[in-house]
């Protein structure tokens, strides 16, 4: 469904969710890097939260560091824990005012499997079915190298996050997936804030560098060897600084009009669920430096959009039971099918929208609704009835379709659409509600090309010394369509191995 593109006034929205976040929120990535952003916005930006998030000075800037990371989303910030923990001195350059990229925007949970919660709660798992299930999702395409690493090491890092203090022991179901391996926080409250909360919080108990306004222009690089960055920061001369090692977690592309419509143009229009800074600056300087951008056509339409200020809504929803209903009340699509396979129903309907319906017990399991209703983008009734009157939508046709519902979930068989997931509670309980959505767009699988080491590969899959990615920066793992909480698995993953890696590299030197 096209929509206006980003103006100033779904900037301002964006950045007033973007800071409360901290609390709670939405999405799965990194950010960092050079912006397409206007002169105003970037104005806006700088004084919206740089001074009051107790950021680095600039007046603390050292002309070298050990490792510079890229992007203070979910990916740096991790990768910069490992890499102080390995004894050596990083620092985090981040474009925008405040940190967490689109990580702060995560809001469903983080994909893992064989993990101590899923064992304490009676679940078994295992790292082979994950795989096969993400492989399935990614239509065969992922770079089943990354994709191993990646399944192997899922539950690790759970146990690494509650190590410092990030504790996700709540666990529910995304599309795609058979078991419930999406951890979140205790209260099942959106993943997003809680995670940049605590990531910032082991940055700053660690005393790394974190430098916000921080627009990282090009990656040095001296006789094949990464060598640093040039910098401007807070909008003064760009300065070069030294480093032995640069990892890029700069995020993706999602909000680039640009590359956008450069490899995808069927999209051109589409609203978006990223924050403003995922502009591709990571893949850009790669590329620069002989680098490889893979699969960058395949960009992830997520199903469930609020079109008007371009908010997502998050996969959890439906993942504690939620259904999915046409302007006649009536469901189309197994609700729990692959993002792709549900964006393509919603827009083949006639009106290429539809309708979140839930009730007061899916409120009470899925908290981020709370901060959606906030915000103005819940409808609700006392009853079905009431509630279709407010959609305009014929009464016995919505009450039909969910007592219908009920029996398939009494049942645990849902002969329309055969779904299997999500089915533990009936939609019975008042109040009864429903959001409005539509496609937008969410997540690029594209980026560069990395090996499990994170090293970047150049164009004859060599590594470029010195230069590690991880988070939405990297294509290859997701194939051609990402399983919902797997980019926060990835991030914390990747993150993990970049800091890792880089250290150990540079201890080598």
């Amino acid at each position: 469904m096209k929509k206006r593109a980003l103006g100033l006034g779904t900037l301002s929205v964006i950045l007033t969710f973007f800071l409360a976040s901290c609390v709670i929120f939405e999405k799965d990535a990194d950010n960092g890097g050079k912006t397409e952003t206007s002169s105003t916005q970037k104005k806006e930006e700088t004084t919206s939260g740089a001074s009051e998030g107790g950021y680095t000075d600039p007046k603390e800037l050292k002309s070298s560091y050990d490792i510079i990371i890229i992007g203070a989303g979910g990916a740096g910030m991790t990768a910069a824990i490992e890499a102080k923990d390995a004894g050596l001195n990083p620092v985090i350059f981040e474009k925008m005012p405040v940190a967490g990229g689109n990580t702060s925007k995560s809001s469903s949970g983080m994909n893992a499997s064989n993990t101590k919660v899923q064992q304490a709660q009676g679940i078994t798992d295992s790292n082979d079915a994950f795989f096969e299930e993400t492989l399935k999702g990614g239509k065969g395409t992922n770079d089943q190298a990354l994709l191993r690493y990646f399944v192997d090491h899922s539950a690790d890092a759970i146990d690494w996050l509650a190590q410092n203090g990030i504790i996700m022991d709540n666990l529910t179901i995304t599309g795609g997936m058979s078991q419930k391996r999406t951890h979140r926080p205790s209260d099942g409250s959106a993943i997003g804030g809680y995670l940049v909360k605590g990531l910032v919080e082991n940055v700053r108990k660690r005393e790394i560098p974190l430098f916000v306004n921080a627009d990282v222009t090009s990656i040095k690089e001296n006789k094949g060897v990464v060598d640093g960055v040039s910098v401007t920061i807070q909008g003064e001369k760009a300065k070069t600084i030294k480093s032995k090692a640069v990892v890029v977690t700069t995020g993706g592309f999602g909000a680039s009009k640009a590359l956008i419509k450069k490899y995808r143009p069927d999209l051109v229009g589409y609203v978006t669920t990223n924050q403003v800074g995922s502009t591709g600056d990571g893949i850009k300087m790669i590329e620069k430096l002989g680098g490889q951008a893979i699969d960058m056509k395949e960009i992830q339409i997520h199903p469930t959009v609020q079109q008007e200020k371009g908010i997502l809504i998050g996969e959890a929803v439906r993942g504690e039971g939620a259904i999915l209903v046409n302007d006649k009340g009536e469901r189309f699509v197994n609700e729990l099918d692959t993002r792709d396979n549900v964006s393509a129903a919603i827009t083949a309907l006639p009106e290429k929208s539809a309708y979140l319906i839930f009730d007061q017990g899916v409120r009470e399991r899925a908290k981020a609704i709370d901060f959606y209703d906030e915000q103005g983008y819940v409808i609700s009734g006392d009853t079905p009835q009431e509630l279709a009157k407010k959609l305009n939508m014929p009464t016995d046709s919505l009450s039909a379709t969910l007592n219908t519902w009920n029996q398939s979930v009494a049942a645990h068989d849902d002969t329309a659409f055969n779904r299997t997931t999500a089915m533990d509670y009936p939609l019975s309980k008042s109040k009864y509600y429903a959001i409005k959505i539509a496609p937008g767009i969410h997540y690029t699988m594209g980026g560069v090309k990395i090996n499990t080491e994170t090293e970047v590969l150049n164009k004859k899959n060599q590594p470029i010394t010195g230069l590690y990615a991880a988070g939405e920066v990297v294509g290859g793992l997701h194939g051609a369509n990402r399983i919902g909480g797997n980019s926060v698995a990835e991030i914390i993953i990747f993150g993990r191995q970049a800091g890792q890696q880089s250290a150990a590299f540079v201890k080598g030197k």
